[in-house]
């Protein structure tokens, strides 16, 4: 089907083909190169918060809503845990990747097996509150969108139910599986 596509657009007009491969090519290269300007300066903002101490206040900030929602106590994995989430909050998914890494690092047990703390890691990680959806900004802005920022609230009101309901169903489903595991001893 695609290469009948094909051989469509080259036998009727290749010139018109050729003209819109070109320009569709320079704009994702736009889009690349912008794309890469607001990570370069979320990138930026995270290491500074890191640098000057704010990360570890960040944590310890969260670090109560961190204990009670991943049920873990060790607070270097807190700290990662909170820079993580406030990448995604910012909406720096791409930026809060190498932390995320870090974290899902750090909450291995090595039984080869995804243990309840890794399970919501992911599972807030998809859904994540977005405070500010930066890099969606970023797109619109650069398709042109007379008003970029007008998603905010709708989106922020979509992932917090979304979060909200994904921290639910794992700590729902975490009590099912304990209680299974009781019933079998």
């Amino acid at each position: 089907m695609m290469l009948a596509s094909i051989l469509v657009l080259l036998v009727t007009n290749p010139s018109a083909m050729l003209s819109e491969m070109i320009g569709s090519s320079t704009q994702a290269l736009d889009l690349c190169i912008e794309l890469c300007a607001i990570y370069v300066i979320w990138l930026g903002f995270v290491e500074l918060l890191d640098a000057s101490g704010l990360s570890e206040k960040l944590a310890k900030l969260l670090r109560p809503l961190i204990k009670k929602i991943f049920k873990v106590d060790n607070s270097e994995i807190q700290k990662i845990i909170a820079l993580n989430l406030s990448a995604n909050m910012l909406g720096i998914g791409n930026a809060s990747t190498p932390m995320g890494i870090r974290a899902m690092n750090a909450l291995d047990d090595k039984s080869g097996k995804a243990n309840f703390s890794m399970i919501m890691l992911i599972v807030i990680n998809a859904t994540s509150i977005q405070l500010l959806p930066t890099t969606i900004i970023g797109l619109r802005t650069s398709a042109g969108s007379q008003n970029p920022a007008d998603i905010i609230i709708p989106t922020l009101i979509a992932t917090i139910c979304t979060t909200l309901l994904g921290i639910f169903l794992v700590h729902l489903i975490d009590k099912i599986k304990n209680k299974c595991k009781r019933r079998r001893k």
